[in-house]
């Protein structure tokens, strides 16, 4: 054998003799992975093994699928740490918008129980949902109300023995695993300081976090009330949807979150980016209606068909209930509020049978298509910080499962959204709430692909319950 053979047979028999190269699940080649826990912005090819991610290389790798992402961002899947729809049709809307997890963490539910057993097995994405201090008042008080109370739980303080009961049901479903305690106090303005501060008290002795709509009023004495509960009871406290709560004091309000966390509190809280809100026209939100001047009727919009309303439409919707949009807000408090370094984005989302606010459907590409790319008020890496890492780091001291959501690291959940940096963007709008967001292209829940080229899979049902442990 000559020398050059030689050579060419133990090239060739070393090549044989080396392990060949793992062959993943699912592998998306060349896209910019951006991981907000590392700091990682790169092109890199990220690998898939079942759930997890198993690779992320500058190195090509093999896959028994191979998706092409050169030009796309691959981010971690985005968690909503306020999403009242918690439906088939909810889920398919968030899917599409790059959210993986999607919680109903402010109102919350009871029994919780019977709420995650109704969607085991059955769901698109993520879900979980708080212990949640409304739903059982309203039980308690035999309140009339759906999503939120209109009557009973509205109309008068809990007796002494109905406090009771309402502790009992939230330390229920505590022990059921409700991921903390939602509380909506702007919509049971009669519950006292007293109640308020107790069921504090009650979160604390499970450590975990408080989720509340604080008062409505004066912002600063609604924002100190909380607070002041969190601080002397100890429990974790998230303000939701700051800008919303806040309005024109939004920069106020940041203000005092910021100097309590400089002083040791736990204290977060998050924004969506829209002007205007939505909530239930027979709520306390709409106390005191009959003194209002006929302009304060024009702000408002009643989903179900559109129009603005006038004094008497607005009696005769308060009567039937149901969603009212309220433009309430600037653009300059809403930037001022997505921008802030420690605010989360959070939908506060719900459609009800393609009727809703576009923050249900558009939320996420929202922020990155006009506030990141258009506006540049916020960096692409903040943006998708704000919308995984920082919802799951709030959840992850009561729930490990989130320790392995939010982050592209080899072994976290395989929970990923893909999109198109130049195109995402919302198409939702007031008028016309049930539709897509553009941009995404693919979205994997647990390494299962629930958004493939732009379009929803069918039948897909990956999605687990998040709980406390």
């Amino acid at each position: 054998m000559t020398p050059t053979r030689l050579l060419a047979w133990l090239g060739a028999a070393l090549l044989a003799a080396q392990p060949a190269a793992p062959l993943y699940d699912i592998v998306l080649r060349n896209g910019r992975v951006l991981d907000p826990a590392s700091g990682l912005d790169a092109v890199r090819t990220v690998a898939i093994a079942g759930r997890k991610i198993a690779a992320i290389s500058p190195d090509p790798l093999r896959g028994r699928t191979e998706i092409d992402a050169t030009g796309l961002v691959i981010a971690p899947g985005f968690i909503d740490l306020h999403s009242h729809g918690q439906t088939p049709e909810n889920y398919r809307f968030k899917a599409m918008d790059g959210v993986t997890t999607a919680l109903e963490l402010e109102v919350g539910v009871s029994p919780v129980s019977d709420w995650y057993k109704a969607r085991e097995g059955k769901s698109l994405i993520h879900f979980g949902a708080s212990a949640g201090h409304i739903p059982a008042r309203m039980a308690v008080m035999k309140d009339s109300g759906t999503l939120l109370p209109r009557d009973g739980a509205v109309n008068r303080a809990a007796t002494a023995d109905e406090q009771r009961a309402i502790e009992a049901a939230v330390r229920r479903d505590l022990d059921e695993g409700g991921l903390g305690m939602g509380m909506g106090i702007a919509y049971t303005p009669t519950a006292t300081p007293d109640e308020i501060l107790s069921l504090f008290s009650l979160a604390a002795g499970f450590k975990r976090p408080v989720f509340v709509h604080m008062r409505g009023g004066n912002v600063v004495a609604s924002i100190q009330e909380v607070i002041t509960d969190a601080a002397v009871t100890g429990v974790p406290l998230h303000i939701v949807h700051i800008n919303s709560a806040a309005t024109a004091k939004t920069p106020l309000a940041l203000q005092m979150i910021d100097g309590a966390r400089a002083r040791g509190l736990d204290v977060t809280t998050e924004a969506y980016p829209y002007t205007a809100s939505m909530t239930e026209i027979a709520s306390a939100a709409y106390t005191g209606w009959e003194q209002r001047e006929p302009e304060y009727f024009a702000r408002l919009l009643w989903p179900a068909t559109g129009e603005r309303l006038t004094r008497e439409s607005f009696e005769r919707y308060r009567r039937q209930g149901g969603f009212v949009i309220q433009f309430g807000n600037t653009e300059e408090m809403v930037r001022a509020a997505i921008a802030h370094p420690l605010v989360m984005i959070a939908s506060d989302g719900i459609i009800e049978n393609g009727k809703g606010h576009p923050r249900g459907a558009g939320t996420f590409a929202r922020v990155l298509g006009k506030y990141v790319r258009e506006d540049r008020a916020l960096s692409l890496m903040d943006a998708v910080r704000k919308a995984s890492l920082l919802p799951a780091q709030r959840l992850e001291s009561m729930s490990p499962a989130m320790r392995q959501k939010g982050r592209l690291a080899v072994a976290a959940d395989a929970d990923i959204s893909v999109f198109d940096p130049a195109r995402v963007i919302d198409k939702a709008t007031f008028e016309n709430a049930a539709q897509y967001s553009d941009g995404f292209r693919f979205v994997l829940v647990e390494g299962t692909f629930v958004v493939r080229d732009g379009r929803l899979q069918d039948g897909a049902t990956p999605g687990q319950a998040i709980r406390a442990r």
